[in-house]
């Protein structure tokens, strides 16, 4: 079918909650994605830092291709060779002890708020707050959507679940004010991610970690950006020096594969007893195999020294356009492969010009350039990307 056919079936029968781009999409290969008529598109957005290892990598077809020849769903009733095999890779490389697999990002922070309500009630039946950061954002279920610290996300949902407050990034004197002996968690994304690539202070989530500790709180760590390899370590808190009890995962985890992740202790696990928690579909047969496949092109590709190497690349790029162009770039800031170009003027219109010359880059926040691109990506490839929108710049 022609664009237009298949954009009037959209608007005709889609739930119109998504402001799209005027591109049919249909195929991808390695960094690079195609629309309905043929155009390549350099893809430094991948699927908003789901695509990790690109589209269609061998590895994660074969994978999934052979796991949906055998099975690819059961009940939760019954043991998998995959799920028992990816809990054990995601413990090995969290350094914590248990997994729950789901469905998505937003489903494992509501497993993750779940669990952290029901471990502090083990102490106290008041220790029930959960203290979030502004500007974060942690998914559009109602508890995730309330533990977002941006109310443009919340209008119109009231009343919305009680129990959450809301303390500006990186301002530890700030969340020092409202902890309690009622906080049962903080939840912060390392590196916000949707807030605009905003990165704390050096020495600021291990100054959280210090008042968890004091006021029997948990750390939850959202790294469903930020995971997999994202900043260059396999979870960017790893880059802080600190160790959540509880880490979340998704986007890039199972490369493409809808799927989710909570991993915790074995202490905070053991407020969860059977029928506590649960999900039909999450942790299915092929959502762990392709998890199972990513992790071990990751290890295998040497994609963790890759992310930091390119990564480095890029923001070096970045603030020679920032050079060239002061007018329009005034800072550029990321670790690995999220990184953010700050803009004196809306991003949008950039986006789009950049996108009719191949590229596909993002603006969050209003003005701030993501890049988020598959970590297979090599300078060669920035290098396209970086021509693109050096020419969009040169225009404005």
């Amino acid at each position: 079918m022609d664009k237009q056919t298949i954009a009037d079936m959209d608007q005709e029968n889609y739930l119109q909650v998504f402001s799209r781009y005027n591109l049919v999409l249909s195929h991808g290969d390695g960094p690079y994605v195609y629309d309905n008529e043929g155009k390549k598109y350099i893809d430094f957005l991948g699927g908003i830092a789901v695509n990790v290892l690109g589209h269609a990598h061998p590895a994660l077809v074969k994978a999934v291709s052979e796991q949906a020849g055998k099975m690819i769903h059961c009940s939760n009733l019954y043991y998998t060779e995959v799920q028992a095999t990816l809990a054990k890779k995601l413990a090995a490389v969290s350094g914590l002890d248990r997994v729950f697999v789901g469905n998505s990002g937003a489903e494992a922070n509501e497993g993750a708020i779940k669990l952290a309500r029901k471990y502090g009630k083990t102490i106290a039946a008041d220790k029930v707050e959960i203290i979030t950061a502004e500007h974060s954002f942690h998914g559009r279920t109602l508890a995730t959507l309330t533990a977002t610290g941006q109310p443009k996300y919340q209008k119109g949902y009231e009343p919305l679940p009680g129990g959450f407050k809301h303390v500006p990034f990186n301002d530890i004197a700030a969340l020092k004010a409202v902890m309690s002996a009622k906080t049962c968690a903080v939840m912060l994304e390392p590196i916000q991610g949707e807030g605009g690539v905003n990165i704390p202070d050096k020495d600021y989530l291990i100054k959280v970690r210090q008042l968890c500790d004091q006021y029997g709180a948990l750390l939850i760590l959202d790294e469903i950006q930020t995971g997999m390899g994202r900043t260059g370590k396999m979870f960017a808190y790893e880059l802080f020096g600190v160790k959540p009890d509880i880490v979340t995962l998704a986007k890039g985890l199972a490369g493409g594969v809808p799927i989710g992740a909570f991993i915790t202790s074995n202490k905070i696990a053991a407020a969860f007893s059977a029928g506590d928690h649960g999900s039909t579909f999450g942790g299915n047969p092929l959502a762990c195999a392709a998890a199972n496949a990513v992790l071990t092109v990751i290890e295998e590709e040497k994609l963790l020294e890759n992310a930091q190497t390119i990564g480095d690349y890029l923001v070096d790029k970045l603030n020679a356009l920032k050079s060239k162009y002061p007018a329009l770039i005034t800072e550029v800031r990321g670790k690995g492969l999220i990184v953010g170009a700050k803009l004196t003027l809306p991003g949008r219109d950039i986006v789009n010009s950049c996108l009719s010359q191949g590229a596909i880059i993002n603006c969050t926040a209003g003005d701030i350039l993501r890049f988020v691109p598959p970590l297979i990506i090599t300078k060669d490839h920035v290098n396209e990307m970086i021509a693109v929108l050096d020419k969009t710049l040169a225009a404005v």
